[in-house]
């Protein structure tokens, strides 16, 4: 690929700022070096290596970092032309095998959900005898460990033993008061490999022995005492000999390294890309970036110039602008076309959308995600031109006439149907009638050859010919006329226009130099300026209206959500209500017949007739609570034989409820869900339940029940609140609570002093509406809460 379009195109400052993504020097250089692929698979490839590594930062956090790996390639293979590395390079190489070894195996087996970092980790070799040797010689300061052989063990004992010795009698010397006049200071150092004393000048001669050194000043003399010499040399030649094995042990190690030198440079190979491929992960959610979708050339059977070219971004915004400021911009070639003019004025962002949709092609050939909405589509191209001009920046264009028909030249003679051209200010820097003519020239010499092609240009000759021209569609770039400032947003389809009678009618220049200006302008060109205007207007009507209705859209649906959520939540009291109600009837039928048990056995202790006491029994069977008229909302029961699925509603008679079909095994046995509870029961138990309709009541020749009122819940919590207000409270709600026929109520009031209980027990106790109360059960609460049943209404 051309790479001057690189730079061009801003690709290198892209690359620079991904390399401050990587972890070392290796997978730095890789980012780099980076450039686009020209095949589509390779491509989709590094996209979905790039997609999945994000995935894996996400969710697996530093584990994956490549923290303490090293290039230390140039060191292993200096090992094979008989190199002896120092034991800090050798440290370098341990670590990094052991972290490729770390990500090798942590990487494979999360192969089922990371596939493709999976394969990649398998080319690193974990060298795992080297890693050994390396740990067992050199320790984690670097210095050879004793351990490294026996016979540097041994040389080291003795050394030990040879320099205590020594010391032993140097500080014999210097603590020797004979001696104490001689010496500067009672001091034992080194000079030259050799242990010394401090000697005064004056004294030389005094204490026996070789003078190494003396001070700048002449002052004092550094001796080796005679006694030490010996052991001077002694330690000396073990020093020698240490140095010696360390030097053979280290070279065998090297030996060791060169032998694996090819698998050390291919892990920190398969290391780089690693690291590489994680640098994109972490810059694409840096710039918010999403995956685009890479597609191959479709060739239209209805335009054969068209080269099948796709290209779609959505909220485009260049990554190297201000991310807060940057304005998106939507591209989208229609099936038709394959070229774009851009026309609009100057500092209106024209340039920068060239930029932003070349860069967006060039990253996305690089692996990376591009800053745009997920739904983006690009096609893969061969080869990408640009001509920006020699100095051209996003702020100011700096390239001449003769400097861009250079570059052009060279672009018309190698660019293809799988070629994308971006040209900036097409034309211009001549005799605008020529250069106009030029540009639709070398426009058309483009789309003969099928090749897709973005240009920005100001001749209005362009606007007119993209209008006719098939394949090349209009774009324009918006600018308020109000604040005379450019809003940066690219309009597909519409032509723009250069506003400068505008622009200098809002700078304050002279009404008679703006008509004499518009007296010099066609007056179809003015009337077609108009005309745009007039659309654009429209066209930010219409959008600031879609944008009202998506938002009073979003409003009716949050609506309708919480109207759902506040239906299920009246529909689940209702159903505790009336569960409540059905056993509290099953309780009190069943005393009562327990009641009449005992009355029979009284009755027939005292030989009274039979015949009362089973008319009595015989009552009791017809007693009972009848859902239907208890509950106005009872569904319909469906009599026909329905083929039941998951996911049915239907009515268990059993519990007289309603619930929805959640399973369904093989032996007939289904598990139900009615409201947050669910229940397992045979197939025979369920009926399918049509649409909910309102029964007609039965008429009752008894009065009939009050109206029932709204429920105003089955708790009221009263902590926290004054005894006025709280008595005044409860008589509310009791009130409230009958007229809704709720058969028992919770009243909170917390224990604390216990004087706000025994005030509303008191008040409880004088109503009507009250049949008991008791405190709560110790689940709900023991003395803290009162449970109030209510009288009954029939």
């Amino acid at each position: 690929m051309n790479e001057k379009v690189f730079s061009t195109l801003e690709l290198t400052k892209i690359l620079d700022r991904l390399a401050g993504h990587t972890s070392f020097s290796g997978g730095e250089d890789l980012a780099l070096t980076l450039t686009p692929t020209v095949d589509a698979d390779e491509a989709r490839l590094w996209i979905q290596e790039t997609s999945e590594a994000r995935r894996l930062l996400d969710q697996q956090g530093e584990q994956f970092s490549l923290g303490g790996v090293h290039d230390v390639r140039v060191e292993a293979m200096s090992t094979q032309r008989g190199i002896v590395l120092e034991p800090v390079m050798l440290l370098d190489i341990r670590s990094t095998l052991g972290r490729a070894t770390t990500l090798r195996r942590m990487l494979t087996r999360m192969r089922g959900t990371y596939p493709l970092m999976a394969g990649i980790a398998e080319n690193l070799e974990e060298c795992t005898a080297l890693q050994h040797e390396i740990n067992r010689i050199i320790g984690d300061d670097g210095s050879v460990l004793d351990s490294a052989s026996p016979k540097l063990a041994v040389i080291r004992r003795d050394l030990r033993i040879t320099f205590d010795r020594l010391q032993s009698k140097l500080n014999a010397i210097v603590n020797n008061s004979t001696y104490a006049p001689y010496l500067q200071e009672q001091l034992v150092t080194q000079r030259n490999g050799r242990y010394v004393i401090p000697l005064k000048a004056d004294f030389k001669g005094k204490i026996p022995g070789i003078i190494h050194d003396h001070s700048s000043s002449g002052a004092t003399l550094w001796v080796e005492p005679l006694k030490t010499v010996e052991a001077n040399n002694e330690y000396r030649e073990l020093q020698l000999e240490e140095e010696k094995e360390i030097r053979r042990i280290l070279r065998e190690l090297c030996d060791l390294v060169a032998h694996e030198a090819d698998y050390i440079v291919r892990t920190v190979n398969v290391l780089s890309y690693l690291d590489l491929t994680f640098a994109k992960a972490n810059y694409a959610d840096a710039i918010r970036a999403s995956a685009p979708q890479l597609v191959g050339f479709d060739v239209k059977s209805s335009n054969p110039l068209h080269p099948g070219v796709a290209l779609k971004l959505i909220r485009a915004r260049h990554p190297l602008l201000d991310s807060a400021k940057v304005v998106p911009i939507d591209v989208e070639f229609s099936e038709d076309s394959y070229a774009l003019v851009i026309t609009g004025p100057n500092t209106g962002g024209k340039t920068v959308a060239l930029k932003t949709i070349g860069l967006m092609v060039l990253m996305s050939q690089c692996g990376m995600h591009i800053p745009a909405d997920e739904g983006s589509v690009l096609s893969v191209f061969e080869n990408i031109y640009a001509d920006i001009g020699d100095e051209q920046s996003i702020e100011q264009s700096l390239s001449t006439f003769s400097g861009h028909m250079t570059n052009i030249i060279g672009i018309l003679a190698q660019a293809n149907d799988r070629s994308l051209v971006i040209l900036d200010e097409l034309g211009a820097g001549t005799d605008p009638a020529e250069g106009s003519a030029l540009a639709r020239a070398i426009l058309s010499r483009l789309l003969d050859e099928g090749v897709t092609t973005m240009v920005t240009s100001h001749h209005p000759e362009l606007k007119i010919y993209a209008q006719e021209r098939r394949g090349l569609r209009n774009a324009s770039v918006e600018f308020d006329l109000k604040t005379l400032a450019p809003t940066y947003r690219l309009i597909m389809g519409l032509p723009g226009r250069s506003n400068a009678l505008a622009i200098a009618t809002r700078l304050g220049l002279p009404e008679d130099i703006i008509d004499d200006a518009k007296s010099m302008v066609a007056t179809e060109d003015l009337v077609a300026d108009d005309l745009l205007d007039e659309i654009t207007r429209t066209r930010e009507e219409t959008r600031t209206a879609y944008e009202r209705a998506e938002q009073i859209h979003i409003e009716a649906e949050a609506m309708r959500e919480n109207l759902r959520h506040e239906y299920d939540r009246l529909e689940s009291e209702r159903r505790d209500i009336l569960a409540e109600a059905r056993r509290k009837a099953d309780y009190e039928i069943s005393e009562l017949r327990k009641e009449l048990k005992r009355v029979r056995q009284d009755m027939q202790t005292a030989r009274q007739p039979l015949e009362t006491i089973k008319q009595l029994e015989k009552s009791t069977d017809h007693m009972g609570i009848d859902i239907d008229s208890v509950d106005p909302l009872a569904p319909e029961i469906d009599d026909d034989v329905k083929s039941l699925r998951i996911g049915d509603n239907v009515w268990i008679s059993r519990l007289q409820s309603e619930g929805q079909i959640m399973e369904m095994s093989a032996g007939g046995d289904v598990e139900v869900a009615i409201g947050q509870m669910r229940v397992r029961t045979g197939l025979h138990e369920l009926e399918y339940r049509k649409t909910r309709k309102k029964k007609a009541q039965p008429e009752r020749t008894s009065d009939p029940l009050p109206e029932v009122g709204k429920s105003p819940g089955l708790e009221l919590d009263l902590r926290g609140a004054r005894v006025e207000e709280a008595l005044e409270r409860v008589r509310n709600y009791v009130d409230a609570a009958y007229m809704a026929r709720l058969p028992w109520v919770r009243i909170i009031h917390g224990k604390g002093t216990g004087a706000l209980r025994q005030a509303v027990r008191d008040i409880l106790r004088d109503n009507a509406l009250v049949a008991k109360y008791a405190s709560g059960s110790p689940r709900e609460g023991g003395d803290g809460v009162t449970v109030v049943t209510l009288a009954e209404q029939f």
